[in-house]
């Protein structure tokens, strides 16, 4: 996909130390982004953007939420006229926050809200782009003559930009790439480059820089791979804009909160990012806390203990491969990811205490039933359980007190490197082996390379933690080292969002990149806090009363495989955050579908409240339910339209015979 892979890992200034990649200063209004300024947080609004009122109310509970920018939604040129009256209401009241218009179509409107906002969001697939979904065959000539055509119509705003001091973020998204770009470089990371590149250049040839670029994505694997391309594709054309991160349409809920942390925070934890947004189908006030949990880990990451460098990289960071790795009784080979459940600090009484994690036992049958959220292997520890566990779950005790259950069936030995070298008793079929980065010497190398029984738990307590597993990874790659990883990370006296968005990053950022072979978080301490972010907003950060620790983080944890496309357990919904386009209530219909269709297994489904965020930004999804009027809906296949404007009363009975039709539904239990 690109020269090569020693070249690619330039993406960054460091595999293995933390440190912010340096980009240009923008001025945004008063807050300036990029070059030594902290990463930046902002959301945007919902309220139709000719309600002056509500806009302004909103936005003043954004800022107060910690947005240091609020985007505005500005479909036609009234709308973006009415941008004037929401700021002189917004200054009115004492709030100076830097506004954003977010165009789509129309660049009389882009031009209009230029003139009067701090910074103008556009689309390079709809700005001055088509996209019908065609593949044209354009020759060198056509494909630059329809780069004149952009040109004519995108000057006009860069220039009006420039005479105002308006900042401009061209923002690709993976779903609404134009048809010349999708049928010269397909639906690619490149594609999104090159689209958002195209229209820097125009700003450029006018001496125009106060420019911000994102590429967004549904899914995570895309949008971090097209980020880092984008840098490398700068760093080749003298560029260094600063960077806006997002997920686009992560939906709701743990679910968005754990999908937008696994492609935000692989970016972050590499220095990579200067605003950020996370995308959740939830009112824009929630957002904002949830960003600024994940910027604020790094505010003290530079102090970590120091990580060997990589001066080589055996993987390319620009395209999915899983590592691979020979198969221990049921893990790592071509099985997807295993779930590690740890119940090392609780000890089981009855069968019924194993429901948490999706174990249901039948005393009338003796017989156990799992649910699709039930992990493969359990940690006991130390501790003896009085029953029999159910056949097929693994279970995992430490070494010494192993060799008192080890003739039950299923029970395996987690040794530490000490243990393993020294031990003379060992499973047939399988053993699990704690390590760190420093514990892969020469001889510990070539022990565990020559164990076909040995599964690695690859653990760190390093501040920069995933880029010390990172480097474990290739030290084992570079050394030949093809056995099974567990990755596991352990939390102490930590709250709920802080337990979701962290061990997501953590975890997913080396699954992205075709890291690991299952998955284990070990929580020391739940702390129940007030949930307050900076003192300003209440998030809830605590378990409720049916909730049980073990039961959270093995959610979490499918949570994370689902979000880094390893393993899919349960329905995906790709549903947009709403704005002042949407045409119903996002949230009421997005719970709505969820609850007839969230027992369809790896059946996705996206809910756009309008066209913008349609057919092009779903390209993800299997089925589509997109608002194209007032309480009309229209129904997608993939990208194709199935049933046009349809009473919103009866749309959702509709997609359900859509998914019938299609073979993909099953009754719910």
């Amino acid at each position: 996909m690109y020269d090569t892979i020693n070249k690619a890992k330039k993406y960054c200034n460091s595999l293995t130390g933390y440190s912010r990649y340096k980009t240009r200063e923008v001025p945004v209004g008063d807050i300036p982004l990029g070059g030594n300024n902290p990463i930046r947080i902002q959301s945007m609004t919902t309220t139709d953007t000719m309600n002056t009122i509500a806009t302004v109310e909103q936005t003043i509970r954004m800022v107060e939420s910690g947005c240091n920018y609020v985007r505005i939604t500005a479909p036609s040129k009234l709308e973006a006229q009415n941008l004037e009256a929401i700021k002189k209401e917004l200054r009115q009241r004492g709030y100076t926050v830097p506004l954003i218009a977010d165009i789509h179509f129309t660049p009389n409107a882009a031009e209009i809200a230029a003139r009067i906002v701090e910074k103008v969001r556009i689309n390079p697939g709809n700005y001055a782009d088509r996209k019908k979904f065609q593949n044209i065959e354009y020759t060198d000539a056509e494909y630059n003559s329809e780069l004149e055509r952009i040109r004519e119509k995108f000057t006009p705003l860069v220039r009006i930009c420039k005479e105002y001091g308006t900042a401009m973020r061209i923002g690709t998204n993976h779903g609404s790439l134009s048809d010349r770009i999708m049928s010269r470089y397909g639906d690619t990371p490149l594609g999104m480059v090159e689209s958002a590149l195209e229209f820097v250049r125009i700003c450029e040839e006018n001496n125009y820089y106060d420019i911000v670029l994102s590429m967004k994505a549904s899914n995570p694997q895309v949008m971090v791979q097209a980020y880092r391309l984008l840098i490398l594709k700068m760093e080749e054309e003298g560029m260094n804009y600063p960077l806006h991160l997002g997920v686009t349409e992560a939906g709701g809920g743990e679910d968005g909160r754990v999908k937008s942390a696994v492609g935000i925070g692989a970016l972050l934890e590499d220095g990579i990012g200067d605003t950020v947004r996370v995308s959740l189908t939830e009112d824009p006030e929630f957002e904002a806390p949830v960003a600024i949990y994940l910027v604020n880990r790094y505010y003290r990451r530079s102090e970590h203990s120091t990580i060997k460098p990589a001066e080589e990289i055996p993987y390319d960071p620009l395209e999915y491969k899983r590592r691979h790795t020979f198969e221990v009784l049921g893990i790592g080979g071509s099985n997807v990811p295993r779930v590690i459940s740890d119940f090392s600090r609780k000890e089981l009484t009855k069968e019924s205490e194993l429901s948490a994690i999706g174990y249901y036992y039948n005393a009338v049958t003796d017989k156990w039933n799992m649910s699709d959220l039930a992990p493969d292997i359990i940690y006991l520890g130390s501790t003896k359980v009085p029953f029999e566990i159910p056949v097929g779950l693994k279970a995992v005790y430490d070494f010494e007190f192993w060799k008192s259950v080890r003739q039950q069936a299923n029970s395996f030995p987690l040794y530490n490197v000490k243990d393993y070298f020294a031990a003379g008793e060992k499973s047939e079929l399988l053993n699990f082996v704690a390590l760190t980065l420093n514990d892969l010497g020469g001889e510990t190398i070539k022990k565990i390379r020559d164990d076909k029984t040995a599964v690695i738990v690859l653990e760190t307590g390093n501040l920069h933690g995933m880029p010390e597993q990172r480097r474990a990874f290739i030290e084992m790659m570079t050394e030949g080292i093809e056995n099974p990883v567990i990755i596991k990370r352990t939390y102490d006296s930590i709250n709920i969002e802080e337990l979701r968005l962290f061990s997501a990053t953590d975890l997913g950022s080396l699954l992205i990149d075709g890291f690991g072979d299952g998955v284990w978080v070990e929580v020391k301490n739940i702390l129940d806090d007030d949930g307050k972010v900076n003192g300003k907003y209440l998030v809830r950060n605590f378990l409720t009363s049916v909730e049980t620790k073990e039961k959270v983080i093995n959610r979490i944890l499918f949570g994370i495989l689902q979000a880094s496309r390893v393993r899919i357990s349960k329905t995906e919904y790709i549903a947009c955050p709403s704005c002042g386009r949407t045409l119903f209530d996002l949230q009421e219909t997005t719970e709505m579908i969820r609850k007839r269709t969230e027992h369809l297994k790896g059946v996705k489904i996206a809910i756009m409240g309008c066209i913008v965020n349609g057919p092009g930004e779903m390209a993800d999804a299997d089925y589509g339910y997109v608002g194209s009027g007032v309480g009309k809906i229209s129904l997608y296949r993939g990208k194709e339209i199935v049933r046009r404007n349809i009473p919103a009363e009866n749309a959702v009975d509709s997609l359900i015979e859509i998914i019938k039709e299609d073979g993909n539904w099953v009754d719910a239990e």
